[in-house]
């Protein structure tokens, strides 16, 4: 009876009825063909005749542009709140947004949709098996995946589990080692678990390891193969971490915070039992200015930072020396800052090959292409949203994904925005003559860039833009 009372005290604290709720999400539904119902939102919807939408036809802020220019493809637009995250996959398109939804989108086209329990959609990760990751401003990551129907015509998402799993809660309340100070009124919590919003996921494909920061701080190192946390680091930085990326290169991990430092951690096995561990390795970078996005080319080693300040600075990483993963990590190069969004925040990046894409509070987006050296050319700045710009992915056209070779190239861009659409934009890789913005950035450049004022964040990210830590207001994303 005595160790039944124990193990009920070791219990107490954990919210195992919150994590038994994840069960408790909406079926995913099948969007409705736009052709079927005359009241369907899709047909209802004033972009649903736009050129682009389902047609053959393209539109630009300049009018309709060849196939094979520079220009605005559509725009995806479903009622249901502000674009906070999404991911391509194939020919298919997940968008998360701040009521609980993910829709997937086919050909242009709403193809499915899930919702979750509770919590705005903040990140969204495809893994290569079907899996997808969803991290949420409850501080859960919710993992789905799609399934086939009778026909093989169709893929509908369903849940399938969530991180961390309920029975690996539940072995970690009962040790006192497995709990963490949370700083709040809820004074501890198990470590497996993130207590504040879940900011950004990436994986890991090739070690296997999901990756999760949050606004508690913290990062956390999952094994997708049978959802156990491996590492939580649990004061990574002083305050809430925006963003973390795997560098697909010596095993590396990169942070970004809205303390304005970005780190730089490796991943360790360490002891007779091989855990799992991460060691930091340096701070690649300190500032005012919260950094908003990390993203990485893994194959040139190039490391890209966004942050509040509206720059994008760049490191190259160079190769250790000597036997394979021995030895420090030889010192990163500097390659220069792009300005192309001024002194706006920029809240997001993404990289194919050499491309990078850059969405920021102005409303727009900026497409460079890194060229020999550090050197990088703008494609184009992308303008038609209407509110600021929180996400972005790109994609070759052709599906190749590596944008290196020579001659005449075309990507995807996709970007969403508070303004509760996705635009869907083709890029050539001629750069366009007509924008504004300084054409290239030289690492000469770099020395001459004065730093900014960080930009106040709150204006433009109605959710929990300013968080009071400590007596003190600090901007998170």
């Amino acid at each position: 009876m005595g160790n039944h009372n124990k193990l009920l005290q070791f219990l107490r604290p954990v919210d195992t009825a919150g994590v038994a709720a994840d069960d408790d999400e909406d079926p995913p539904s099948m969007a409705p063909s736009p052709m079927s119902s005359s009241a369907s939102p899709y047909v209802m919807s004033p972009w649903v005749n736009l050129p682009g939408i389902g047609g053959d036809g393209f539109v630009s802020g300049a009018g309709n542009v060849a196939g094979d220019k520079t220009g605005l493809i559509g725009s995806l637009v479903k009622e249901n709140g502000h674009i906070y995250s999404l991911a391509a996959a194939g020919d298919l398109l997940y968008t998360g947004t701040d009521s609980k939804n993910v829709r997937v989108w086919k050909d242009r086209r709403e193809f499915a949709g899930f919702k979750s329990g509770s919590g705005l959609v903040k990140a969204i990760v495809v893994a290569g098996d079907g899996r997808i990751y969803t991290g949420h401003q409850d501080g859960k990551i919710r993992v789905w995946r799609s399934s086939e129907t009778a026909d093989g015509a169709a893929a509908v998402p369903r849940r399938v589990g969530s991180l961390p799993r309920l029975a690996h809660v539940l072995r970690a309340a009962v040790r006192p080692a497995g709990y963490i100070d949370t700083g709040r009124r809820r004074n501890s919590t198990v470590w497996i678990r993130h207590f504040d919003a879940v900011s950004c996921l990436s994986l890991d494909a090739g070690a296997g390891i999901l990756y999760s920061a949050s606004w508690d701080r913290s990062f956390k190192a999952w094994r997708v193969s049978d959802s156990r946390c491996l590492d939580s680091v649990a004061a990574a930085h002083d305050d809430a971490v925006n963003t973390v990326a795997a560098a697909g290169f010596d095993a590396l991990v990169f942070t970004g915070s809205a303390d304005g430092a970005v780190k730089v951690w490796r991943r360790e096995v360490v002891g007779p039992r091989g855990a799992t561990r991460h060691a930091m390795e340096r701070v690649l970078r300190r500032g005012d200015g919260a950094v908003t996005a990390v993203a990485v080319a893994a194959e040139a080693r190039v490391v890209y930072v966004a942050s509040s300040d509206g720059a994008v600075t760049h490191w190259q990483f160079r190769r250790r020396h000597g036997a394979v993963g021995g030895g420090a990590l030889p010192p990163p190069r500097n390659g220069g800052v792009m300005r192309g969004h001024k002194t706006a925040a920029v809240l997001c990046l993404a990289v194919a090959g050499r491309v990078v894409a850059s969405g920021s509070a102005d409303r727009t987006i900026c497409v460079w292409r890194r060229e020999e050296g550090a050197e990088h050319v703008r494609l184009a700045v992308l303008a038609a949203h209407t509110g600021p710009v929180k996400c972005v992915a790109v994609d070759e056209e052709n599906g190749d994904g590596d944008g290196d070779g020579g001659g005449e190239r075309r990507w995807v861009v996709y970007s969403g925005s508070l303004d509760g659409s996705v635009k869907v934009w083709r890029v050539s890789s001629t750069p366009d003559a007509t924008a504004q913005t300084p054409a290239r950035m030289t690492p000469a450049a770099a020395s001459a860039w004065k730093r900014t004022p960080p930009s106040p964040l709150a204006a433009w990210t109605p959710y929990a833009a300013a968080r009071r830590r400590d007596g003190e207001c600090r901007a998170v994303v």
